[in-house]
């Protein structure tokens, strides 16, 4: 090939890789094209990110927002037949149901029900001789200083419990607005059931057995709270007739908490008790 036709074919070479390389037009196509990738993949993560939080967010308002739909209970009797109607107080069992509310009350709860009376000794306070077990050089062994150091049997306990106080505090108004949301939520569920003349029943276990069986054949076996109005010896052949059957807890209205009441699965007002649980409310106390 002639040196003129090498010489031209070189240089068109050198032309296509330097339009090609050099293009600042090209460049900055990448460029954009680069930038605009970056930022829908961002706006694309942060779109998933905002549905998440969004998603996790809308449980605690639509968890607030229920409410009640009927603030009226039917009276059942000894039998399990609707006697009457009778209407429930707003103030208590109307309220919004707070989740948060209700969960820092049962653990404040549950904290306060733990003793922290354990105790273990140290090898300071096991009772036993300090002197030396044997000379500290010679014998082949370990050196050891006392026979009631931790390693041996019968010597004192490293990092054992020792009494201390697990209480909580809750305030009174917090207190009573999670016992009022555990109540309203209570009656959400349709785990409430008023009823009257139980004070007239015999205080026998077999009567009681058979009328929680009245009032609802699927509550036999399971966790039921029966609130009196009061702790007066008067409702002595109720405690004596519900305290043999498994799962039934006997509480009167005073003494009425949120983990009491989420914890059974159904809640039996006698009548009397609705009067008894507005007076504890209106006294501010709980």
């Amino acid at each position: 090939m002639p040196v003129k036709k090498v010489k031209k074919v070189q240089r068109a070479k050198v032309a296509r890789r330097s339009t090609r390389v050099a293009s600042p037009a090209h460049k900055a196509k990448t460029k954009t094209s680069k930038v605009s990738r970056s930022l829908s993949e961002s706006r694309r993560q942060s779109s998933v990110k905002t549905k998440k939080v969004e998603s996790r967010l809308s449980i605690a308002p639509q968890a607030d927002k229920r409410r009640a739909p009927s603030l009226s209970a039917s009276v059942y009797n000894l039998k399990g037949k609707v006697v009457e109607k009778v209407s429930l107080p707003k103030e208590i069992f109307g309220s919004p149901v707070n989740d948060r509310l209700m969960a820092q009350a049962v653990r404040v709860y549950l904290a306060n029900q733990r003793l922290g009376t354990v105790s273990t000794k140290t090898r300071g306070e096991v009772r036993g001789s300090t002197r030396k077990i044997y000379r500290q050089k010679g014998t082949g062994r370990a050196r050891h200083g006392g026979i009631r150091a931790p390693i041996f049997v019968g010597g004192g306990r490293v990092f054992g419990p020792k009494p201390r106080d697990f209480s909580l505090k809750l305030p009174s108004k917090m207190r009573k607005a999670a016992l009022v949301s555990a109540l309203s939520q209570r009656l959400l569920d349709n785990g409430i059931r008023v009823i009257s003349g139980l004070e007239k029943i015999e205080p026998k276990t077999k009567i009681m057995a058979r009328t929680i069986k009245n009032l609802d054949s699927n509550l036999e076996r399971k966790k039921i709270l029966l609130v009196t109005p009061s702790n007066s010896n008067e409702l002595s052949n109720v405690y004596r007739a519900a305290r043999n059957i498994e799962g039934v807890r006997i509480l009167p209205a005073n003494m009425l908490n949120t983990y009491e009441v989420l914890d059974n699965v159904a809640i039996f007002l006698m009548k009397p008790a609705l009067d008894a649980l507005k007076k504890h409310f209106e006294g501010g106390t709980e």
